[in-house]
């Protein structure tokens, strides 16, 4: 009787982002999102609702990986869900992956034009991308839980 639900699931997922670095991947992503848009201008290359949604993208993936990181940080909930963050990362990568698709859905919907349908599969994908991405750093970190013990 060791399984657990999805919901308990996301509430560990959420524990363990409880401690992330916000503040950077806040000024990370809109540095990023800057960036990409100023060198888009000068090239003629990506546009505004491109440049956004890397901000977005970066912005859950550095709050992701700085959260599990260190897991030995932070009261005793946040260590055991950081814990068990890095023993199931692909569950884990489903939260952040949720939050890319949730905060860029608008931004396609708004600024892209695709429609409904177009807007929710761009920010499908970009959450798809963040999953995968986030879920195999977080693989890699596992040597972190065992340390921490």
């Amino acid at each position: 009787m060791n399984e657990i639900s999805r919901r308990d699931e996301v509430s560990l997922s959420g524990a363990a982002l409880r401690g992330a670095p916000w503040k950077t991947a806040a000024i990370s992503g809109g540095v990023a999102a800057a960036v990409t848009y100023g060198v888009g201008l000068l090239t003629g290359g990506a546009g505004l609702v491109w440049s956004l949604g890397f901000g977005i993208s970066l912005f859950a993936l550095v709050a992701a990986i700085g959260a599990v990181s260190k897991p030995h940080e932070g009261d005793r909930v946040t260590r055991q869900a950081r814990l068990w963050s890095l023993r199931h990362p692909f569950k884990f990568a489903l939260l952040p992956a949720g939050i890319v698709a949730v905060l860029d859905y608008p931004v396609q919907l708004v600024l892209d034009g695709e429609g409904v349908f177009g807007s929710a599969v761009d920010a499908l994908w970009h959450g798809a991308l963040v999953y995968l991405i986030a879920g195999v750093v977080t693989l890699t970190m596992q040597g972190r839980a065992r340390t921490a013990r």
